[in-house]
């Protein structure tokens, strides 16, 4: 994690949200984030993650920065969905890190459902709430691709997740410490949730709902990525078996031998 300097106070929330040529969408998911997240919290970051856009997505970035002291701006090479994940963790700076996509597919209301089941008192404690899609608005190839990866990676990693990919998710910024994420594909949402369950860390489950993207153009689920996939997914569980200290960035217990 990017440590914020000691002087500088945390703010209570960092929203992030990944950016590949969503000139179409960005100003308005920065708009929503600020008006409806804001008011959930003490005090809100919102980062955006442009992940190498060729499009007019990095100059509207810049210039939401510019308009607002809670808009900030990460630009990187491409990537992928999975890199821009991890810049958004890295570089979040809140005590609380929250993403989503930003295609304007989930309502940035509801995040406050997961922000209530992660401070209920009346609950078991928590430090991550996974969102889960109650009705995936997304064509019937990729529900069909999504149920058959959700099982083979609940077979592969005994994960009880019901919606690996959802995005809508938030973690208190401690769950990250050490903690080591390899995959810049999208098997990095699968990759975290496998490694916090295998640290035993807890989480939550809420479901949230899901709309139809309004504008611009998705690029998951192409040939090339699902097969990048399933080479990552592979490489993680042979890690966990013959690695498992080192990938999940644990240290070895005191009075033991490295591996």
């Amino acid at each position: 994690m990017t440590d914020v300097p000691a002087a500088t106070a945390r703010p209570q929330l960092t929203f992030f949200f990944p950016a590949y040529n969503e000139e179409e969408n960005v100003e308005r998911t920065v708009e929503l984030a600020l008006k409806q997240i804001g008011p959930m919290v003490d005090s809100l970051e919102v980062l955006i993650v442009d992940d190498g856009s060729s499009d007019r997505t990095p100059e509207l970035a810049d210039d939401l920065a510019a308009a607002s002291s809670m808009v900030r701006v990460h630009h990187q090479p491409n990537r992928g969905y999975g890199g821009a994940l991890k810049a958004g963790f890295a570089n979040a700076s809140g005590t609380l890190i929250a993403f989503s996509d930003g295609d304007l597919q989930f309502d940035l209301e509801e995040l406050r459902l997961l922000l209530d089941r992660l401070n209920d008192p009346a609950r078991k404690p928590v430090d991550a709430v996974i969102g889960w899609r109650i009705r995936r608005r997304d064509p019937l190839h990729r529900l069909i691709i999504a149920k058959t990866y959700n099982a083979i990676v609940s077979v592969a990693f005994g994960l009880r997740v019901r919606d690996i990919d959802c995005a809508m998710k938030v973690f208190r910024r401690e769950v990250f410490d050490g903690l080591r994420l390899d995959s810049d594909g999208p098997f990095l949402s699968a990759e975290l949730l496998i490694k916090l369950r295998a640290r035993k860390v807890p989480m939550a489950q809420v479901g949230v709902h899901h709309f139809p993207r309004a504008a611009g153009t998705n690029t998951g689920a192409s040939f090339v990525k699902i097969l990048r996939t399933f080479r990552d997914l592979g490489t993680l569980r042979l890690a966990l078996w013959f690695d498992r200290q080192r990938t999940l960035g644990e240290r070895p217990a005191k009075g033991s031998a490295a591996s």
